[in-house]
């Protein structure tokens, strides 16, 4: 499968490594420029492209910047992706410590749902709550008994369904936790958020999370 990954930092660096390695066809984009990856290309075989050429013929584009520069992405950068095509949204909301006050969000919108507005396509939201080096440390065999689960939020049944396929290729199981609009349940503070459990630990923390976001995470 053909894959744009826009942020090549430390969650967009393994999945670019994981991807590759597993075969599919990886294009990896920054805000710096193709010339500043040249070594992650040459250690994974990934394709260093323009934030503008990432999304081209691209089933999945995975979008992993800081939520703060999400409203900066070039105009049009998707319109070259594959019919069908798949947003992964990763992004979470850092207010004190990296993305200032975001009204929307501050007054109760999911982060994911602000991205969408902003990128004027439905996202999946998935490995917000990831540590990176899982990524590669991590992954098992299905069946393993320390196999850990993801939530995967959505809006699109069938975009969830090709998300969720492909983290269990990556080796980890998914849980489903709901539409965009439910995806607070899995935003930092929450207690699924950075959790490395099974899928019953994970559904068990969905469903535990407080409505109110917590001080340390609003501005």
């Amino acid at each position: 499968m053909k894959i744009g990954i826009i942020g090549a930092g430390n969650i967009g660096g393994n999945l670019t490594r994981r991807l590759t390695a597993l075969g599919h066809e990886v294009a990896v984009a920054n805000s710096r420029g193709p010339q500043t990856l040249t070594a992650l290309a040459e250690e994974t075989g990934a394709t260093p492209v323009t934030v503008e050429e990432a999304a081209d013929g691209a089933r999945i584009v995975v979008v992993t910047i800081p939520l703060k520069n999400v409203p900066d992405l070039p105009k049009g950068f998707l319109d070259g992706a594959a019919d069908g095509f798949v947003v992964i949204d990763t992004g979470n909301y850092y207010p004190k410590e990296r993305d200032g006050r975001i009204a929307a969000i501050e007054e109760g919108l999911t982060e994911s749902r602000w991205t969408e507005q902003h990128i004027g396509h439905p996202v999946i939201k998935a490995f917000n709550g990831t540590y990176a080096q899982d990524l590669l440390d991590r992954p098992r065999p299905q069946g393993a008994p320390e196999r850990i689960a993801l939530p995967v939020a959505g809006d699109d049944e069938e975009a969830k369904r090709l998300v969720r396929e492909l983290i269990d290729e990556l080796g980890f199981d998914t849980v489903d936790a709901g539409g965009i609009d439910d995806s607070w349940r899995q935003q930092p503070a929450t207690p699924v958020y950075g959790l490395r459990a099974g899928v019953a630990e994970i559904t068990e923390a969905l469903a535990a999370a407080p409505k109110e976001r917590p001080a340390a995470h609003s501005f």
